[in-house]
């Protein structure tokens, strides 16, 4: 009896790798770029097919780009490479000046440049289907993603951004209130907390104030109904991010952003808005399409999904009009995970 209990047993979890580690994996698949704007060296994660190296022939290959997360740097890089693999991609995945705790970092003028020498990086490297050089990101990589989509608008073919941070000033009060540690970061990333010396600094950092110039790049935009709750990012930034893409006539109102955050929940005059898509893990509840922005509010937290994300990106093509279609269920989709802090 005994025996049989323990063969009944769940075989125990596989042991998260330590920071360490992921560090060593990284370090392993990175390369060194200097900085084409204070030449400093900045790691990159670079992977791509032999076949699409610059001395081989063939076909161009898409680049995808992907970004770490607010207190993060490019050791988050590695798991990607296998959604270039599977896609037959180019994969870069900058540090972009590290975690948001020093104005070197955060969006700045230094980081942005980053993005851009990791793009030519991979230019130079590999050949590069420059009509199909995708963004994604989650958290603090939904913010850099959004900021690059207004900073570089002609270099994307489509950007997606999940649970991003929008208004760093709105979240310095957000995270005050909860007392958390962004509160800090933000003060160490722009000179101290928002107020008159201030304010000019957290509007250049924060992506909201410049998305108008991104309407042009197919730019997708989500986050999970309980983020600001369980997570650390309320969805108001998202759906403010949306109006600043949308035409007036589909903006949502201030009034029901501020319901959908307090109550957890879709609003009735919103409820209507949903999409079946079977290449999403997480139930869509709200969606809303204008021109080349789409907003989608999922049941979730604080969530990316890795597959979705690649193929709604798949679709895109830089200077034609966003794809909006819904495709079929993946043969091997990704579990949403929460995205890293």
């Amino acid at each position: 009896m005994a025996a049989a209990l323990l063969s009944a047993a769940p075989a125990p979890a596989p042991k998260r790798p330590s920071a360490e580690q992921l560090r060593q994996e990284a370090m392993a698949h990175s390369v060194e770029v200097r900085s084409s704007k204070d030449g400093a060296p900045q790691r990159v994660i670079w992977w791509c097919l032999e076949t699409a190296a610059k001395t081989a022939s063939g076909a161009p290959v898409p680049l995808l780009v992907f970004l770490h997360s607010w207190s993060g740097g490019f050791e988050q890089g590695p798991p990607w490479i296998a959604q270039a693999k599977k896609m037959g991609w180019a994969l870069a995945a900058p540090d972009f000046r590290g975690p948001n705790r020093r104005p070197e970092a955060c969006a700045s003028d230094l980081a942005v440049q980053d993005m851009l020498d990791a793009v030519e990086y991979a230019r130079r490297e590999a050949r590069i289907d420059d009509s199909r050089i995708y963004l994604v990101g989650g958290s603090g990589g939904g913010h850099m993603a959004l900021m690059m989509a207004a900073r570089a608008p002609h270099v994307w073919a489509g950007v997606s951004s999940w649970c991003p941070i929008t208004d760093l000033a709105a979240w310095h009060a957000e995270s005050s209130a909860r007392k958390n540690n962004y509160a800090r970061m933000l003060e160490q990333s722009c000179g101290g907390p928002p107020g008159p010396s201030t304010e000019a600094e957290y509007r250049r950092r924060s992506p909201l104030f410049h998305l108008a110039a991104a309407r042009g790049v197919p730019v997708d935009i989500s986050t999970g109904i309980h983020d600001g709750h369980t997570g650390s990012v309320p969805v108001s930034h998202t759906l403010r991010a949306f109006n600043a893409l949308a035409a007036d006539s589909v903006r949502i109102d201030d009034g029901l952003i501020t319901a959908m955050v307090s109550g957890r929940s879709v609003p009735q005059a919103l409820s209507a808005e949903r999409q079946d898509d079977p290449e999403r893990a997480k139930q869509v509840l709200f969606r809303r399409v204008s021109g080349n922005a789409r907003v989608t509010i999922f049941e979730g937290g604080h969530d990316s999904e890795s597959t979705s994300a690649v193929l709604w990106l798949s679709r895109q093509r830089r200077g034609a009009p966003a794809d909006w279609s819904v495709g079929k269920a993946p043969a091997a989709p990704s579990a949403a995970q929460e995205v890293s802090r």
